[in-house]
């Protein structure tokens, strides 16, 4: 899948969400700016059309609980590790039976449950981003930093 725009990665996290369920796991990877987010907003807005989506990135999650399933939005870009995020209730947010969505869910590949949804979004040279589901990707080697 190719969306060129904001709007149309949007579009693709709504038919997403038309098939998702309760317990459903996303993990999105892809680079700063790939369009994680947009697709995030997409998909929420099918589920729940008043919630406002904002990026995780200082919060960690956003919930949105007006829909017809909770939607727990994380993102680990600033996680420094594993323990950290099971300190914010990572068990509990699995076990609550909504929907998760990881954004930069390859820090930790680990604490995600097998049945997990891999999608990786990546720019192209014309300016569009690729969508493509993936296989789970092996919990990263450390090497002085999370960040590249």
């Amino acid at each position: 899948m190719n969306p060129a725009t904001p709007e149309a990665m949007m579009a693709l996290g709504a038919d997403f969400a038309a098939q998702a369920g309760a317990g459903d796991v996303f993990a999105l990877v892809g680079n700063l700016g790939a369009g994680k987010t947009h697709w995030t907003k997409g998909f929420v807005a099918a589920i729940d059309q008043q919630a406002a989506v904002t990026s995780p990135t200082f919060t960690i999650v956003n919930e949105y609980r007006g829909g017809q399933s909770p939607v727990f939005h994380f993102d680990f870009h600033r996680l420094k590790s594993a323990e950290e995020l099971i300190a914010l209730g990572w068990d509990e947010y699995l076990d609550e039976g909504g929907i998760v969505i990881c954004e930069w869910a390859d820090l930790f590949p680990e604490l995600l449950p097998e049945p997990a949804i891999w999608l990786e979004i990546t720019h192209q040279p014309d300016g569009s981003r690729l969508l493509r589901r993936i296989p789970k990707p092996p919990k990263p080697e450390y090497k002085g930093s999370l960040k590249s």
